[in-house]
């Protein structure tokens, strides 16, 4: 009799450990194909959410700086919002050296808002950091404000060559975009 009881027992923990073995492989199967099925529903909602090909398109731009003259400002569009590319004098460039950064409520010197070797270019998007009204000054004949750069005509933000805010309810200097130089007469912006 023992030894029935002791081929049964033997028997036993081999049927336990297959019975486990089945039971995990039914968990994991119930976890992965709701799983699987999930990530079939997710993968193409995220993949919706990637930019457009024509937002890719204007990802970046190249803007040939030959035609600006020292002195003067151009308006272009990149991501649908303005940029204002300035080419700045010797004058304006110590204009903005000589500002006392205490003076200033975002204070940035013009070496940290332009690239070096290529200071006379000072590169920004075109909207005022207040409530997003597009300043003037880029253009021939437009107000310049007090300081010589910038004026949002929306609520009276003055704005200096450098584009760094000097008066009005702007919290913070027009912004300086992403971009690098691929030549001494060419840009490339985002």
């Amino acid at each position: 009799m023992a030894a029935v009881e002791h081929s049964e027992g033997a028997h036993a923990p081999a049927e336990a450990g297959d019975g486990i073995r089945r039971r995990d492989f039914i968990n994991l199967a119930a976890v992965s194909f709701p799983a699987m099925g999930v990530g079939a529903v997710l993968i193409p909602l995220i993949n919706n959410m990637n930019p457009s090909a024509d937002v890719l398109a204007l990802s970046s731009i190249d803007v040939d700086l030959t035609p600006i003259q020292a002195g003067q400002a151009i308006k272009a569009e990149w991501r649908k919002q303005p940029m204002f590319i300035r080419h700045l004098t010797a004058g304006e460039i110590e204009a903005a050296n000589a500002v006392d950064m205490g003076e200033l409520r975002d204070p940035e010197s013009l070496a940290d808002r332009t690239k070096p070797e290529h200071q006379q270019w000072l590169i920004t998007l075109g909207v005022c950091t207040h409530l997003g009204c597009v300043p003037l000054g880029a253009a021939e004949g437009e107000n310049k404000g007090e300081f010589g750069g910038y004026f949002c005509p929306c609520h009276g933000s003055h704005y200096d060559t450098a584009g760094r805010i000097r008066k009005g309810p702007a919290p913070l200097n027009l912004e300086v975009p992403e971009y690098e130089f691929m030549s001494d007469t060419s840009v490339r912006i985002g």
